[in-house]
């Protein structure tokens, strides 16, 4: 267990201290497993910069990357070559939105609108639409509730699931795991959202439980991501994300073009971007073709209009 105090108090850290903490977890989890790990490389920044630290160690470790079908051609061809060994799914995203439905607005809202609908009775659909407590447990039921904002969704003309990320991208990595007997080591910031953080402050870098994991930059931020990249002129996918530059107004660095990666196809979070300048407008000029396999070819254009999304 970390505390939130402890957290603050590592995130703080100054970077080169960092470095060689995130070193000292890997080689930890690599002796506890006697070699059997491997690292997970997306060709985002985060496991750019993790795989850059793996070599630095001189430890024997396979840079893991799953070519979900998904990726940004420009992510691809950068994390292609990278990567030490490819897995790729069972399935395809068309196949997933078509079988399960569309992962909208977040994670958990897709889970709660999914568990919404295959509700056995009108009171457990009441408890996720408004809380209360829950029946089977005698408890207050907090998680898993549909913001009321996006109750509307509810009555969505086509399915909706958070499936995608499980059946893409963590199946076919859990099956690599099973078949070589190596635990993972992943550039996950517990900085990146509320659930990484909470899964953090519960497991700390290193994981020995039930399912092993490993998180050795889970106390970095981006910024310390974006400073490492620079100070050691670690090549990343510059043609996805741009040059690295520092804003003296904000006094941190930044991307000049995409600041996040992910699967062209997600529309997860979409919804908090700006309306007029979207990862769907900036799509529509930077490849028209992925811009129409989504809108037309996998029916995301009837989803961004029922949302009011423009693209």
């Amino acid at each position: 267990m970390v505390s939130m105090w402890e957290l603050q108090q590592m995130q703080g850290l100054p970077l080169e201290l960092k470095i060689k903490k995130t070193v000292r977890r890997i080689e930890e989890y690599y002796q506890y497993h006697d070699g059997l790990v491997y690292a997970a490389v997306s060709g985002g920044l985060d496991s750019t910069a993790l795989a850059d630290i793996i070599k630095r160690t001189g430890l024997n470790i396979p840079l893991t990357f799953c070519n979900t079908g998904v990726e940004n051609p420009k992510i691809l061809k950068f994390a292609l070559s990278l990567a030490t060994v490819v897995v790729r799914p069972e399935h395809s995203y068309f196949w997933v939105s078509k079988n399960y439905g569309y992962p909208v607005i977040s994670k958990a809202v897709s889970i709660a609108i999914s568990r919404y609908r295959t509700a056995k009775d009108d009171v457990q659909r009441n408890l996720r639409l408004h809380g209360g407590i829950n029946p089977s447990s005698g408890k207050m039921q907090k998680m898993g509730t549909i913001p009321k904002k996006y109750h509307y969704m509810i009555d969505a003309p086509f399915k909706i699931s958070d499936k995608c990320c499980d059946i893409l991208k963590k199946n076919p990595m859990k099956k690599y795991s099973k078949e070589t007997g190596r635990s993972v080591i992943t550039g996950e910031l517990a900085a990146d959202s509320n659930a990484r953080k909470m899964r953090y402050l519960k497991t700390g870098c290193n994981f020995y439980g039930a399912s092993h994991k490993s998180t050795p930059m889970g106390f970095w931020t981006d910024q310390d991501v974006l400073t490492y990249l620079s100070i050691f002129r670690v090549p990343y996918c510059r043609e996805y994300y741009g040059n690295i530059e520092y804003n003296p107004k904000t006094d941190k660095l930044f991307t000049t073009k995409e600041k996040h990666s992910g699967c062209f196809g997600c529309m997860l979070g979409v919804n908090l971007e700006d309306p007029d300048d979207n990862r769907y407008t900036r799509m529509k000029v930077s490849d028209p073709l992925q811009y129409d396999i989504c809108i037309n070819k996998w029916g995301q254009g009837k989803i961004l209009d029922f949302m009011g999304i423009k693209y």
